[in-house]
């Protein structure tokens, strides 16, 4: 049962057994006591205007000249202590015991000041009073102290992932870094020493020197990725013009265009389409030899395309085959896109990756 139908239940219920247990009360009396239950459907929502009208309409049933039941204020007293009004409860639950000898002098019962004062601060009603007020401000600080535990208890998984990815980050960089920076180095020297020697380096070492500062590069990146502390947010679409500057320094001619709107992307496909650019960028100045590059990338309410054609002349065999090529593919088919790399007939080469965005 949901909180509302609750609330309302127990309004319902307090209403009805306060007019079956009314006694002696005229019509009025008993439309004081049906509104003094009814009210408390708002005890959550507004428990301090609940306290008011539980206190007036008791001071209205008493002033009738029936004997005033508290059952309502004390439901009204418990909810505005829950809700932490505990200055508000004391003064309203004292002026509501201190008016009600006012009222029953405006009844039309023969009673004296003294027996109505006796009767309406009996200290059974006042020991309620303090029962109900002390319930609501047991169960609050119970919830408080469930809330407090709850978010220490997320900070100390927060806490412990961040121990756990910083402890990873150490262990590839002492494990990896200085390795793949040896095998870099290593392949990097050879084909130096064979184009020095007037000869052409053989293919597998060509490509253990590429796959080697590809490794070194995801290495960075991984390591940059595992120490993020949310500081520093990682690359996306808004940091492509300056890969495109970047480019254009070197002297290629590269031209980049966004259409649509991509700052509702997933972080994952920014994160991914800023990745393809730079791969695709890297590949050009690697193999291509290409003069222009056109860059296009155009969100829609359904996918992110991303398109990167050049005029270079690099073999379709080199720019397929290529490692950089390959990690593209993971990241676009982890995130449930396709990617096409081939030669265009007209020349050069084409990159498309089609990165869907809509939420599952």
């Amino acid at each position: 049962m949901s909180r509302r139908w609750l609330d309302r239940s127990i309004a319902a219920g307090v209403a009805a057994s306060l007019v079956v247990a009314g006694h002696p009360a005229t019509g009025p009396g008993y439309a004081l006591l049906a509104a003094s239950g009814l009210v408390l459907v708002a005890r959550r929502t507004a428990p301090r205007a609940v306290l008011v009208a539980t206190g007036l309409l008791a001071l209205g049933y008493q002033a009738t000249g029936a004997d005033v039941p508290v059952i309502a204020f004390l439901f009204a007293v418990y909810s505005t202590m829950r809700a932490g009004h505990r200055v508000f409860t004391l003064i309203g639950s004292v002026l509501m015991l201190a008016s009600l000898p006012l009222a029953a002098l405006l009844s039309p019962r023969d009673l004296t000041t003294y027996e109505a004062f006796a009767q309406t601060r009996d200290v059974l009603q006042i020991a309620w009073l303090i029962a109900a007020a002390a319930a609501g401000e047991a169960l609050r600080q119970a919830e408080k102290r469930a809330d407090e535990a709850e978010r220490s208890k997320e900070e100390t998984a927060r806490r412990r992932a961040n121990e756990e990815r910083l402890h990873i980050a150490r262990e590839l960089h002492d494990s990896l870094t200085h390795q793949i920076s040896v095998i870099k180095l290593q392949a990097e020297v050879a084909v130096h020493l064979a184009r020095k020697r007037g000869e052409e380096p053989p293919e597998p070492l060509l490509v253990i020197r590429d796959a080697g500062r590809e490794a070194a590069r995801e290495l960075r990146a991984t390591l940059e990725a595992l120490r993020d502390d949310g500081k520093n947010p990682p690359h996306g679409i808004d940091d492509v013009p300056d890969l495109v500057q970047r480019a254009r320094s070197t002297g290629l001619d590269a031209r980049l265009t966004i259409e649509g709107r991509h700052e509702d992307v997933p972080a994952a496909v920014d994160r991914t389409a800023y990745r393809i650019v730079q791969e695709s960028l890297t590949n050009i100045a690697r193999h291509a030899a290409a003069e222009t590059a056109r860059i296009h990338i155009d969100c829609t309410p359904e996918a992110l395309v991303i398109r990167v054609d050049d005029d270079g002349t690099a073999p379709p065999k080199a720019a397929a085959s290529g490692v950089g090529l390959l990690g593209m593919r993971e990241r676009v088919t982890a995130l449930g896109g396709s990617l096409q790399a081939a030669p265009r007939s007209e020349g050069g080469f084409t990159v498309r990756a089609e990165l869907p965005v809509a939420q599952p």
